[in-house]
């Protein structure tokens, strides 16, 4: 953000009665829009959360056509055009279009987190003012968004009772593993396991830590792309379900880079043995997280995950050993 964009936003406490209004105003027409967006997101795979966000939205509409009304009764028909970028220190929204990335269950916590910042906001700014008709308005606003909150308890209630609500959780939990968490898990085995044969062959057939640094970071990086360009290229998530290709390529690919480049970078250090130590000591630490992730997401029973992935892992290490020594 720019110095001039910065020193031309104002304080709230410099805002008059009719901008204080009219902030109101946009705020509950914004929130009214992230709503219905979330609403229409989830519509398809997720109809009762759906429901809740578009009463959530309903709600949004009818404070705000108060708000306008009292507007009118006070002020006249011309809203200053005030939004909350143009006020210092007011709180902001995500992007929704981000925090739809993340899933149903962020959506729901970023909807509690918005009315709550909403109402802690207006309280406090009630408790500053001095100004009997403002404090009265700012109160009133408080007391809107705390009833925000209660509608959307209801509204759960109504529209996702205990069986829809368990039905979309599960769902939900579904659609994070074969979009993020599958996808990931595959980059981090490919990157932890298959690199552990190059770079351990470049340590040990050079002994240069330098070597070796270039070697696995060039076998990491590679890796990523390969396998990120890989897991979009090959499936659209049209018929399969697994959701977004680009999602699912992000992950594989930044997991795979990760898993190669645990156990590069500590030939930074520039001492052969300190630095093979250390990497040794990483590869052991990648390979238990491999097995704790597919125990915890794929339900895969952690002694089999230790013996696959353990004993896999061990012997492309022995054949990279073997090979730089030989």
């Amino acid at each position: 953000m720019s110095l001039g964009i910065l020193q031309s936003r104002r304080r709230f406490s410099d805002l008059s009665e009719q901008e204080v209004l009219a902030l109101a105003i946009s705020n509950e027409e914004e929130d009214a829009r992230i709503y219905r967006y979330y609403a229409e997101s989830l519509r398809s795979d997720y109809p009762s959360s759906a429901k809740v966000f578009d009463g959530m939205a309903e709600e949004e509409d009818e404070h705000r056509q108060w708000l306008i009304e009292e507007h009118k009764r006070r002020f006249g028909d011309a809203i200053p055009p005030i939004r909350r970028s143009h006020v210092a220190g007011y709180f902001a929204r995500n992007p929704a279009w981000i925090v739809e990335n993340f899933g149903l269950e962020r959506m729901r916590a970023e909807a509690s987190e918005m009315e709550r910042q909403a109402e802690t906001f207006y309280r406090k700014a009630a408790d500053r003012s001095t100004d009997a008709g403002t404090r009265k308005l700012l109160g009133d606003l408080a007391a809107a968004e705390a009833g925000h909150t209660q509608t959307a308890g209801d509204l759960e209630a109504e529209h996702l009772g205990g069986e829809a609500r368990e039905e979309e959780d599960r769902e939900a939990k579904r659609q994070f593993v074969l979009t993020w968490v599958q996808p990931g898990l595959a980059g981090l085995m490919d990157g932890s396991v298959s690199t552990l044969a190059p770079v351990f062959a470049t340590a040990f057939a050079t002994r240069d830590p330098a070597t070796t640094l270039t070697v696995g970071l060039a076998a990491a990086v590679g890796a990523g792309i390969s396998m990120g360009f890989t897991e979009a290229a090959t499936d659209d998530g049209e018929l399969s379900g697994r959701g977004s290709p680009v999602k699912r390529g992000l992950s594989s690919g930044v997991m795979t880079t990760l898993g190669g480049l645990g156990h590069a970078l500590p030939y930074l250090l520039g001492d052969f043995w300190n630095a093979t130590i250390l990497a040794i000591i990483i590869v052991v630490v990648e390979l238990f997280a491999i097995v704790w992730i597919q125990n915890r997401y794929m339900e895969t029973p952690f002694m089999r995950a230790t013996l696959q992935v353990v004993v896999g892992g061990a012997l492309v290490f022995a054949a990279g050993v073997l090979i730089g020594g030989g």
